[in-house]
């Protein structure tokens, strides 16, 4: 068969016949909140933001990071022995005493659960070595996963340092980041935890500081409270209704509960997930040697409302088979893309591969890198 000469561009457009559409909300979201951010957490898409990327002070709910470089450390089944340092911790507290041995489990659950100060620096000497060494994983950790507008001086949020800061917008990253770890998510919607006290017969008991989780919406999930008198209110939750999955961000605000149901509610009623790219075989490419050998790994979904359902676009792009492509092997692993569209605007971007007719051999990190390197550089030059 005589391969294709020019590069191949397979372009559908998806239209959606679902029932029980929602209907679009009436009423604007109004909040209490200086800043504010509604976030899916699958797509990233924002849904509501109100002055987002203002940087402001964020009391507790800075714990987020410190919980999930704890859980990310691969030493929660350890052993922490408490300073006189974490027990001298103003505010919020779970107690510890000074020399007592505890789970670094245990100290994240207290952290997020009661919001301990104490709990926050006997985490953060064990996993940094010092305040100072984990302060700084606090930093790389919020460039690395992309808070432009974020730096943290402790590994609390308490208002002793003027150069700790961050904004509704990323937080929601943070969150949204945090989210895709069971463990974190697992700690993050716990409602009670019992943890051994050293000096007692009794266990502590960490009631969940959380009254949106504990009372009052029954789809949140997780979430963690903050404040300070500087900071004020501050609110970071997370909530699921009908695959919908959302995160909300509330800085100064004095009605935050209120706050985060009116945005969860209107979303609920406006949004819906909807599958654009399914995992698997892709069936549109019907001819050559791409013809029932390309897939994707993943599915995507987008939250669209009733709408913007007719107006995406999903178009596949292959690279121009080659000549010397005689066998699979030959073929590289990473064979296109597909680009998802909304309202004629690029949403998203998947890896398209080839499924190959025998194992190969285990590529080179810079093999792997080289392939698709030149991949993106062809279909510049093609397009």
């Amino acid at each position: 068969m005589k391969l294709f000469k020019k590069l191949v561009i397979l372009s559908i457009t998806l239209t959606f016949l679902l029932v029980n559409v929602p209907h679009k909300a009436d009423a604007a979201i109004s909040v209490s909140a200086s800043s504010a951010i509604l976030m899916e957490q699958e797509s990233g898409r924002v849904l509501y933001g109100k002055e987002a990327n203002t940087k402001r002070r964020i009391a507790s709910i800075t714990k987020i990071m410190t919980a999930i470089l704890a859980v990310e450390s691969d030493k929660l089944d350890e052993t922490v022995k408490v300073s006189g340092n974490a027990i001298r911790a103003e505010g919020s507290s779970i107690y510890l005493q000074e020399g007592e041995k505890i789970k670094l489990e245990d100290l994240v659950y207290g952290l997020m659960l009661r919001s301990g100060n104490d709990a926050a620096v006997a985490i953060a000497e064990h996993i940094g070595g010092s305040l100072e060494g984990f302060v700084f994983l606090m930093n790389q950790k919020a460039e690395e996963i992309g808070m432009i507008n974020t730096h943290f001086e402790n590994p609390h949020g308490l208002d002793d340092h003027e150069n700790h800061y961050s904004t509704a917008y990323d937080m929601a990253i943070l969150t949204r980041y945090a989210m895709e770890n069971e463990m974190y998510k697992k700690i993050s919607g716990t409602k009670v935890h019992k943890a051994p006290n050293p000096n007692e017969s009794w266990d502590r008991v960490w009631n969940n500081k959380n009254r949106l989780l504990t009372q009052l919406y029954d789809h949140t999930t997780g979430g963690k409270t903050g404040y300070t008198k500087r900071a004020k209110r501050t609110l970071v939750t997370t909530a699921e209704k009908d695959g919908l999955e959302l995160i909300a961000v509330t800085l100064n605000g004095p009605d935050d509960w209120n706050d985060h149901i009116q945005m969860y509610e209107t979303a609920f009623k406006t949004y819906e997930p909807v599958e654009i790219l399914s995992e698997g075989s892709i069936e549109e490419a019907d001819e050559g040697i791409y013809k029932n050998k390309i897939y994707l790994k993943g599915h995507y979904s987008y939250p669209a409302t009733a709408e913007e359902k007719e107006n995406f676009k999903v178009e596949y792009q292959l690279i121009t088979p080659k000549d010397g492509w005689e066998e699979s092997a030959d073929i590289p692993d990473v064979v296109g893309k597909a680009i998802v569209y909304l309202n004629n605007e690029q949403i998203k971007t998947m890896p398209i591969y080839f499924e190959k007719e025998q194992e190969l051999e285990e590529k080179s990190f810079f093999d792997k890198f080289r392939s698709i390197f030149s991949f993106i550089v062809g279909v510049k030059q093609d397009g």
